[in-house]
């Protein structure tokens, strides 16, 4: 009875309760100013982008957006419904800035690019053709030479205004919010360094930025800051780290000079979140990253981008939790901190569908993926890698007062957000110098742990000089569509000796495991799936933890990052739900059985300068303790 009353009071408190119409924030005409929670997409490409286009997708914006909205829209690659089992609150379409909306012109009776190469390529509806297509459009970018007759800026022009039509037609505050938006898709020399840019307003810029406009991300910044000073108030956000060879979080310029305060600076007010899991996998950590990590390998199994060959990717300053790291080095060694992100995660679909339901899943990229039998049964295609190594996407939450464009977009700017691998668990975080023990289990908590503190994304308050340690609340709660939870953790990274450090800590674990004092480690919380039948039993785990830790080996002198990992039990994979309906084994080479999670945005320490010691620091030169 304790744990039920428990789990209202905290379901109160925490506003969780996304469809209650009468909630302040949520349709009551009233903000709430302890924050709902809005579940959402932002990262979706529709027909519009030339790839997806060239995959055989030709579900528009429009069937994006219903989608999200918890609509039965119809895939136009196999001709049938689908449908999202809980929708979402909010959507951002990311179509490539590259070719924006060009395509879809070429089915088109007497377009201005029939006869051209790539008009006569798609006129013959030849999925071959398409891959054809898709390797000009490919190939074009990666060398950040536009194809002329695909570039004109008179046609791109039009389609923009399109497309931030269609979004703001779907913008309907306190019930449903889209974000006008798109992906710079910076590609040099087939490295990734993909960044989607959004924007606050419901006008938009006049333009937009492609790779052919630069593949720099300085200069990207540049658009960004001229289209800020034109009123359009604007963020970046960059994803697929773990395939960008090195690139993404590099200790270094565009031009391989090292990293300086001035551009460390212009980072944070450009790019305020980075994306740590999607459908080409999680990046979060590495195994080799985290070799202390027992949940570090958790969808790797796609290993290089487009056009790459098959080569496989250097993982150094590829990874989230190196880079969070890694900015607190240079925190202290620089004054600035050039990643300090909040953390988003999404889709990347390129077929309209923003599926992050394992249950429900129907392929990410057109004709490549569309049914069980191409996907566990294809090879290598021209979206990448087998589409057994692509992963369901992922959802960002997000913490506003209330469901509009203006909000969504503050709390992401506040890095408010937390990223899951596809389950809507709700997660909270805060840091203070003085939570006590029981705030978890007030009823006030979590109004008391914003006056008492700062929430996920933020920084902790200067140390009263009584404080020992610093002190954090943390809560989640599962997905009522999902697993149950297994375990709550804190992760922390720091800075000292000139070298990155990190450390996990399990700080509320489910069915009362205690951590082994001579391991560090907890036992497994079991196992429910029957792989055969693709099912699970929630008689394991619980469907809510929360926990106040005090971190047991804190150095006031040290900078530090901390940041929450939740775990749900055991369950299937996508891939494990599709076997089943093929009546074939699961595949030997993938993971039957996974298990979801959620990651928070960070809380960062940073000490009294009078109390550094300076040191020599090595940009990812990463430790790991037990």
């Amino acid at each position: 009875m304790r744990h039920l009353i428990l789990l209202a009071v905290i379901l109160m408190a925490a506003g969780a309760q996304a469809d209650s119409a009468g909630e302040p924030g949520r349709g009551s005409g009233k903000p709430n100013s302890l924050n709902n929670v809005y579940f959402g997409e932002q990262h979706l490409h529709s027909a519009n982008s030339p790839d997806a286009f060239a995959m055989g997708t030709r579900n528009t914006p429009d069937d994006a957006y219903r989608y999200c909205k918890g609509e039965a829209v119809k895939k136009n690659t196999t001709g049938k419904m689908v449908q999202k089992k809980t929708p979402y609150d909010w959507c951002a379409l990311t179509d490539h800035a590259e070719y924006l909306g060009i395509m879809p012109m070429l089915l088109e009776k007497d377009n201005p690019l029939e006869d051209t190469e790539m008009g006569k390529l798609i006129a013959t509806g030849d999925p071959k053709k398409g891959e054809a297509a898709f390797q000009l459009i490919i190939s074009s970018a990666g060398a950040g030479k536009p194809i002329s007759y695909m570039a004109d800026p008179k046609l791109m022009s039009s389609v923009w205004e399109k497309q931030k039509a269609v979004a703001n037609k779907h913008n309907d505050p306190g019930k449903f919010t889209t974000l006008i938006a798109f992906e710079w898709t910076s590609i040099p020399m087939f490295q990734n360094l993909h960044h989607n840019v959004f924007f606050r307003d419901d006008k938009g810029p006049d333009t937009i930025f492609s790779n052919f406009d630069s593949v720099k991300r300085e200069d990207l910044w540049t658009y960004q800051e001229v289209q800020r000073e034109m009123g359009h108030e604007n963020f970046s956000i960059p994803h697929n780290g773990n395939v960008s060879n090195s690139l993404m979080y590099a200790p270094t310029k565009s031009d391989g000079s090292p990293i300086t305060r001035q551009w460390a600076e212009r980072s944070n007010r450009n790019t305020v979140a980075t994306e740590i899991l999607q459908t080409k996998g999680q990046s979060d950590t590495h195994p080799a990253l985290s070799p202390n990590d027992e949940f570090a390998d958790f969808e790797t199994s796609y290993k290089h981008l487009l056009g790459s060959g098959g080569v496989v990717g250097k993982i150094d300053h590829s990874y989230v939790r190196q880079a969070l790291i890694d900015g607190v080095g240079f925190q202290e060694k620089i004054g600035a901190n050039p990643w300090k992100l909040g953390i988003v995660a999404g889709a990347d679909s390129h077929d309209g569908f923003s599926v992050n339901e394992e249950d429900n899943y129907t392929g990410v990229h057109g004709n490549t993926d569309k049914t069980p039998e191409i996907r566990l049964r294809s090879g290598s295609t021209v979206a990448g890698e087998a589409p057994k190594d692509f992963g369901t996407p992922g959802a960002t939450g997000v913490w506003a007062p209330e469901n509009t464009r203006e909000a969504i977009f503050d709390a992401i700017k506040n890095k408010e957000t937390f990223g899951t691998s596809g389950p809507l668990i709700r997660l909270r975080f805060f840091g203070s110098w003085g939570y006590p023990a029981s705030l978890v289990e007030d009823k006030e908590f979590v109004k008391k742990a914003y006056a008492g503190g700062v929430p996920m994304g933020g920084d902790l308050k200067k140390k009263p000089a009584s404080a020992k340690a610093p002190t954090f609340a943390v809560w989640a709660l599962k997905d009522p569509q999902s697993g149950n939870l297994d375990r709550v953790q804190i992760i922390k990274g720091w800075s000292a000796r000139g070298y990155s450090w990190e450390k996990v800590h399990d700080v509320a674990l489910a069915d009362g495991r205690k951590v082994d004092p001579k391991t560090g480690k907890a036992p497994p919380v079991g196992n429910t799936v029957d792989i055969k039948n693709a099912s699970y039993k929630n008689t394991i785990g619980d469907s809510q933890l929360a926990a106040v830790w005090t971190d047991p080996d804190f150095d006031p002198s040290q900078h530090a990052v901390y940041y929450v990992r939740v775990l749900e039990i055991p369950t299937p994979r996508w891939s494990t739900y599709d076997a089943k309906a093929l009546g074939i084994d699961p595949l030997p080479d993938v993971p039957a059985i996974i298990q979801e999670r959620a990651w928070s945005s960070p809380i960062w320490y940073t000490p009294d300068p009078k109390l550094v010691k300076k040191q020599d620091f090595y940009p990812g030169l990463q430790q790991s303790l037990p």
